[in-house]
């Protein structure tokens, strides 16, 4: 039996072509790349911040899932705030030696710092 599901095709324009087949964009989930093949940087960061000094860790590939797995380690570790979500994770204030320090003892080997 036809799937005929008018709310999969909401931004789909009318078709008279019987046969069209309706794409469907399925967001596959990406996988995680294991600890030592992840490319991650981390930079401070204040642009757009109002003023407030945040270190930003950018380069993660893998499920959302994963980061913000990773984001609540760092959060806890370095007892602030912060998030983790579009492949990069934000903890509020200075803490670029510190999280570089975690980073490379969860086995993330080729994580550089970037900037001052």
């Amino acid at each position: 039996m036809k799937k005929n599901d008018w709310k999969d095709r909401l931004n789909v324009v009318y078709s008279t072509n019987p046969d069209f087949g309706y794409e469907m964009d399925n967001d596959e989930e990406q996988v995680t790349l294991d600890k030592d093949k992840q490319n991650l940087r981390v930079s401070i960061d204040k642009k757009n911040r109002g003023g407030k000094v945040v270190t930003l860790i950018t380069g993660f590939v893998g499920t959302e899932n994963d980061l913000k797995e990773l984001g609540k380690l760092l959060k806890s570790k370095c007892g602030v705030g912060g998030s983790a979500k579009d492949g990069e994770i934000i903890i509020q204030g200075d803490f670029k030696t510190k999280v570089m320090e975690l980073l490379v003892r969860e086995g993330y080997t080729k994580t550089k710092g970037i900037g001052g």
